[in-house]
This record gives structure tokens, C-alpha cells and sequence, in this order.
């Protein structure tokens, strides 16, 4: 399979610059060389200068309009309005997108170290991973990352310790890497794996099917799937997967997710013939995610409004008139379920126990009531990604200030023993089923890369199966756990990362996300540990609006209550200045989509506490993120710009609207791509050309656009590279960090 690449005249993306670079021209000429060659194309009132640290930059210039609008009583400027427009549609955008990068392209590439971080990065991002094996049919199913491949390879093995096949290799569906094996499964059998691409970082996905004895491909095609997981029947007729309608032609990269809904799709047959499982809610913003439990009997739907939590409905796949039961219907709390043994299902949920707890539900009474089988407990976090039911047990993972710990509990709810790991870290990915002794999961800390452990569930003993061997001597690593006060007196954790020898101040990267829900555990960072090696710091704040502390936590960073999560990261950066782990003109902070919100708005909020900021495919237009692709989900968790209360909260923090003129901002590198539908590329489009045409200083605000990347996930390991190695360069040049060959 070959994906299309192509693009808009007039756009020109990063690679494409260097390619053309000529190697150790002075930047300016090359700059004006790539303009001349573009002239027609780019919308620059003259050539752009490399700027010193104390010049203005000189940038493209930006058409303003005199769009506005007046809400609740306030006048809303938008003169950047236009920058809204699909850069595949509308020319003009694409042509200011090839500006702004001829702008930034060459700076980056002129950045002392940046050729430097580029070689350690490649090292570091070149080992094998692994994730834990799922078994169907007596064969097992893993992904594999060959290190600097582009995207991850799908294998397959006879026996768990048998030799690998590979199934699925996208590296073979396009020349430029862009297209990525996403979500995929099993039949029960083992005998089909459906499987999931997707092109150019999109949201959508197509759905294919594969013979696993053969290795051919079935004429089965399924489009517009969006959002979605794949659920196998029993029987392996067939799989369930969630879709949106088929948008109208040239409107799939704006569509709304209105219609989102669950389907069954039969092998053998037409999509068209696709039957409807689980219908929209009209008026609604809902997204549908399907399973299926071990046994094979029950059709799990669960149905997020993005408040944190989901509504449950269970189809009883055995009856021979199948109907759907929703037993949970409010949205506001978690549930997911771990297993079942018959009619009697095992949920992990968060209901009345914001910290988690285990109850049960017996769908053969007349009337099923929820029963607490594993309390809530006071000290830790239940995490239900790396809980589920193997054997005759229940594996639990839960976080205690951030650090995992894995218990094993019998089926009446007893402990049945501590599970051993390699150490202070995190544990997810469980691969496992009820009545099968052996499972797997994943393990990753800071300093430790992801290992998968093979679990004896009887004997309560874990191996290592699959370990990778990485470009670096972790014993020159530290990690170090803080906790530290934010405003309102709230203490909060913090990890600081770094070499062992580097006891002084030194140049700090501080990186936190804060929404939805999303905890910041410790996890391996081929990036981070780049950054480190070269004498810098690596720092996670573990601010409200995650799920660190469960529930609470995320209640006490959203909606309303947001600037709580501004002050906590706000507070981090103080505390790592006040601690001399870094100086005061040398914290750089990162952070992406929601954490390129947060990054936007602490850098309007306290420009003079930051030396370089980093935010990334970032919501970063606070009064119109609903107008677009996804966005309207998430109101839930910000708000909606049409209440006034909220309106007057959102716009209070919103970064483009909050831009300070005459103060002295600090440098700004901001990072998207021209095919994210989910937040779309708009906002740092508009977000850049304010910052540009502001009174903030003279320190860089550059933008930097990479084509078919999407959000993230899918994104080839070059790119991860090319874009690390600007960031981090960057942020080395801004914070004073000296980056050497060798240290």
C-alpha cells in the first residue's frame, strides 16, 4: 500500500528546507535563497534576518483583519481569523505556513548543538521495544519497534519464548513513514487480525483484515473510523469498531464529531451492510469505545462525554435476541472493566471512591445492584490501565505519590500477595485473561525503559521477557522525587531528573499536562534522557488536573477551577529556582496539546519567570476551541465560551487572548502540523501571528510546522527526532545549557 503525499504549491515543509539547504552557507543566504526560488509563493516583505540575541527578528508578515465579535457585553478582536482556513483549500494559509517555516528552518538549523542533540537522539531512540504479547489461539501478538523505525511492526509468535513473524510492516506503506499501524486485534481463534492505518497523523482510521496463517489480505475495507477500538465477536464473524458518518467530500479534515456511534461489520460483506449497534445521542458530543469480555459473552459500550468518566452498556451476546442494558448511565465517574466469571462482572471504578475502588454487578439477578468487593484505599490511586483479571486472581496497580505499586487479589476481594518489581516506576499494559496462569505487562520509570515482565499469577513470580538495551549508562542517572507548595497551599509532586555529577544549577526542561484527567507517571524518554546527558535537568510537575490523587485531583484543575493548574506549574518553576536546581534565566518548559494551553498561558501570566517556552500542537484559542474537529468534547473539561461564567474564566487565561504587550517575553518555539484534526493547526497559527505582531521583546517567537504529523500518534521516529532535536537546541541556546560532543 503507497499513501499520497502530496501537498499545495506554495507549502514548504521543515525537511524539505534542509534538503535544499546548502550544507555550511551562511543562514542568511540561504534564506534568501529559498525565498527567491519561492517568491511567488511566500508572503514576506523582505528576506528574513538571522536575528542576535538582542535584535528583533524580522518576520512574515500576516494579513490583519478587522473581524470581531462582541460577546456577553465584550468586544473580541480575531484579526487572524483567515488562518483558520484548511491549508489544503486555501492557498493563502498554505503560502504563510512556507513563510513562517523559511523563517524558522534556518534558525533552528544554525543552532550550535543542534547537530549534537540530532546524534544523540538518533542513539538514543535506537533499541528495540517490545509491548507485552496477547494470546489467541495459541499464538502470540506483539508490536515491535526496531528503534529508528518509523512506525512499529506487528509480529507474531508460536509460543510466547517462539521466533518472531512479522505480520504487519507499515515502514512498507509509504516512502515518507507516515502511515501507522494504529488499533488492532485478535479474533478469538487466532486466526484474523483486523487492524487499523492511519495516514498522515489523521484521526480517521481505516480498517483492513489479515489471514494470520497466510499473511493475505481479506476484501474487507473499512472507512471513517475515528476514535475508535476493535472488538472481536465470539464466533469470529465479524468485529465491532465506532465511526462517524462519511463526511462530505474535502470535509474530512474539519468534520465535527457529531454521529459518533458503534458498528458490527461482518467479514465477507459490504460496509454499506455494516450493522448499527449503538446509535448517537442526538444534541450530543459523545464518543463510543467497544469490547468484549475474555469469555466471549458480553459487548461492553462505553460512552464519554470527556467529563473523566463513562456510562456502561452491556449486551448479553449468548441470549439468542440480544438486547443492550445501560447500568451505568451518568458520565461523571470511571468505570472499566477488569473481567467477569458468568453472569457476574468486575469493574474498577471511581464511583463514590475517587481514589478507585473494586465492586461487582451480577446481571443474572432480577434486579443487578453494584457490591463492593476491594475498598477504596486512603494512601493510593487505583490506575486502571494496569489493572485487569488474570487467572484466578485480580491484578491491581495502583500509585502512591506517583510511584506504582502491583497487587494480586483473590476473587473474594482478599490480598493475595505484593507483586515484585524492578523497582520505583510504572506498571500498564496487562495482557492476561481470566483462567489462563500467565500474563504479561509493561514497566517504565524515568531511568528505566519499557520491560515487559511475564507474570506467574499462581506462584506470584515475575520474569523478564522482553528488556531493551539502550545508548546510555543509566547508573549516571539520578531521579529524584520533591514535593513542593503552589499558591493556595496545595502540595504537589515533582520529579527532577539528572546526571549524578550535576549537583549545581543548571539548565532545566519542566514538562507537565494538567487536564482530562491524565496522570504524568514515570515512563522512559529517549528525549529527556538527551537533554540530560548533554548536563541539563528533566522535570515533571504532577499538577492538579491529572489523576495523580484520583478524582479530586482532576476536579481541582478544570473547568472553573483551571488556574489552579497555572499556579502549581507556575509554583514548580519558582521551587526549581529557589532550590538552585536551575537559575533564573535558565528554566525552559514544554508541554503539548492540553500542556501546550498550560505552557501559552503561564508564559502571559509570568513571561519573566521562563527563558524559553515550548508549547506544542497546543489549544491555544480558549473562545472558538469548540468550533472545531473535536473540540466541541471538550467543554466538559474547559467550559463553554457560550455561558457567560465560563466565557469570562475562559478568556481569562485563553494564551491568545491574554498576549501582554510591553512586557518582555521569552523565547518561543512553536511546534504543529498542518494535518492535526484534532487540535487543529489554527490555534498556534493564530497564536504565532499575534505574538509576531506584539510588543513582547526582541527574543525569537518562531513557528514551526511539520506536514502529515497529525496530533502525535503515528508520527515517524525521523520526524520525532528532527523535532526534538529543534526544541531541544532551542531551549539549549535560550537557558545557557553549552551542549558538547562528548561530556
Amino acid at each position: 500500500m503507497t499513501a499520497r503525499n502530496s501537498r499545495p504549491a506554495g507549502r514548504i515543509s521543515i525537511r524539505r528546507l534542509r534538503q535544499e539547504m546548502p550544507e555550511r552557507q551562511g543562514r542568511l543566504s540561504v534564506t534568501q535563497h529559498l525565498l527567491g526560488a519561492a517568491a511567488t509563493a511566500l508572503l514576506l516583505s523582505n528576506a528574513p534576518a538571522f536575528a542576535e540575541d538582542n535584535m528583533p527578528m524580522t518576520y512574515p508578515d500576516t494579513r490583519q483583519t478587522d473581524t470581531e465579535e462582541v460577546h456577553f457585553g465584550v468586544t473580541v478582536a480575531d484579526p487572524f481569523r483567515w488562518l483558520e482556513n484548511d491549508p489544503r483549500q486555501d492557498d493563502e494559509v498554505a503560502q504563510w505556513i512556507a513563510a513562517q517555516n523559511a523563517v524558522s528552518a534556518p534558525y533552528l538549523e544554525g543552532l550550535c548543538g543542534r547537530d549534537v542533540f540530532h546524534r544523540r537522539l538518533t542513539a538514543m531512540f535506537d533499541h528495540e521495544t517490545l509491548t507485552p504479547p496477547i494470546e489467541r489461539g495459541g499464538l502470540y501478538f506483539f508490536t515491535r519497534s526496531g528503534g529508528l523505525d518509523n512506525q512499529a511492526q506487528l509480529l507474531v509468535r508460536d509460543s510466547a519464548d517462539g521466533a518472531n513473524r512479522i505480520l504487519i510492516d507499515p515502514n512498507t506503506w509509504s516512502e515518507d513513514g507516515t502511515v501507522a499501524l494504529t488499533e488492532w486485534a485478535v479474533s478469538g481463534d487466532g486466526a484474523f487480525v483486523a487492524f487499523a492505518m492511519q495516514d498522515g497523523g489523521s484521526d480517521w482510521r481505516t480498517i483492513r483484515v489479515m489471514d494470520v496463517a497466510t499473511g493475505e489480505m481479506l476484501e474487507d475495507t473499512v472507512e471513517w473510523a475515528r476514535f475508535t477500538t476493535i472488538a472481536w465477536h465470539p464466533d469470529g464473524s465479524g468485529f465491532y469498531y465506532s465511526r462517524f458518518p462519511e463526511p462530505e467530500a474535502g470535509a474530512a479534515f474539519s468534520a465535527s464529531i457529531e454521529g459518533h456511534a458503534v458498528y458490527y461489520h461482518r467479514l465477507g460483506t459490504d460496509q454499506s451492510e455494516d450493522r448499527l449497534i449503538h446509535a448517537p445521542t442526538p444534541g450530543q458530543a459523545l464518543l463510543h469505545t467497544v469490547d468484549v469480555t475474555p469469555d466471549g459473552r458480553y459487548l461492553i459500550v462505553y460512552t464519554s462525554a470527556l467529563t473523566g468518566g463513562v456510562a456502561v452498556t452491556v449486551t448479553d451476546l449468548s441470549s439468542a435476541d440480544p438486547a443492550s442494558d445501560t447500568i451505568i448511565e451518568s458520565y461523571d465517574d470511571r468505570w472499566l472493566l477488569l473481567g467477569n466469571v458468568g453472569t457476574n462482572l468486575f469493574f474498577a471504578t471511581q464511583k463514590d471512591a475517587p481514589r478507585g475502588r473494586v465492586v461487582t454487578i451480577d446481571l443474572a439477578e432480577p434486579q443487578p445492584e453494584l457490591s463492593e468487593l476491594i475498598p477504596e484505599r486512603p494512601d493510593a490511586v487505583l490506575r486502571e490501565g494496569g489493572s485487569a483479571m488474570v487467572g484466578d486472581r485480580i491484578l491491581l496497580s495502583y500509585t502512591a505519590d506517583v510511584q506504582s505499586q502491583a497487587d494480586l487479589y483473590r476473587l473474594d476481594g482478599t490480598l493475595a500477595g505484593t507483586v515484585a518489581l524492578p523497582g520505583p516506576g510504572s506498571t500498564g499494559l496487562v495482557q492476561g485473561r481470566p483462567g489462563e496462569n500467565e500474563a504479561f505487562f509493561a514497566f517504565t520509570s524515568y531511568d528505566a525503559p519499557l520491560t515487559v515482565l511475564r507474570l506467574d499469577v499462581a506462584a506470584n513470580d515475575t520474569t523478564v521477557w522482553a528488556e531493551p538495551e539502550i545508548a546510555v549508562d543509566l547508573e549516571t542517572i539520578r531521579v529524584e522525587p520533591h514535593v513542593y507548595t503552589s499558591k493556595d497551599g496545595t502540595r504537589v509532586p515533582l520529579f527532577v531528573v539528572r546526571r549524578t555529577d550535576v549537583d549545581g544549577p543548571a539548565p532545566t526542561m519542566l514538562n507537565a499536562y494538567g487536564g482530562f484527567g491524565i496522570s504524568m507517571v514515570p515512563h522512559f524518554s529517549p528525549a529527556a534522557m538527551a537533554w540530560v546527558e548533554k548536563g541539563g535537568v528533566y522535570a515533571v510537575a504532577n499538577i492538579r488536573g491529572g489523576g495523580e490523587y484520583g478524582q479530586a485531583w482532576h476536579h481541582a484543575g478544570r473547568r472553573g477551577n483551571k488556574q489552579n493548574v497555572f499556579d502549581d506549574f507556575i509554583a514548580a518553576g519558582e521551587y526549581l529556582i529557589e532550590q538552585d536546581i536551575t537559575l533564573s534565566d535558565g528554566l525552559a518548559i514544554h508541554g503539548e496539546s492540553n500542556g501546550g494551553l498550560l505552557i501559552g498561558a503561564v508564559v502571559n501570566q509570568r513571561p519573566d519567570l521562563f527563558a524559553a517556552a515550548l508549547p506544542g500542537v497546543g489549544v491555544l484559542d480558549m473562545l472558538r476551541f469548540d468550533r472545531f474537529t473535536s473540540g466541541a468534547t471538550w467543554v466538559e473539561e474547559f467550559g463553554s465560551p457560550a455561558v457567560e461564567e465560563e466565557f469570562q474564566t475562559l478568556l481569562s487565561y485563553s494564551p491568545l487572548h491574554t498576549i501582554r504587550e510591553g512586557a518582555r517575553y521569552p523565547a518561543i518555539l512553536v511546534t504543529t502540523s498542518d494535518t492535526d484534526n484534532r487540535v487543529v493547526p489554527a490555534h498556534s497559527f493564530k497564536y504565532v501571528a499575534t505574538l509576531q505582531a506584539a510588543d513582547i521583546g526582541n527574543s525569537p517567537h518562531l513557528l514551526r510546522v511539520e506536514t502529515r504529523a497529525g496530533h502525535g500518534a503515528g508520527k515517524p521516529t525521523a520526524m520525532v527526532i528532527e523535532e526534538f532535536s529543534d526544541m531541544w537546541a532551542f531551549a539549549a541556546h535560550w537557558t545557557g545549557l553549552e551542549v558538547k560532543e562528548f561530556d
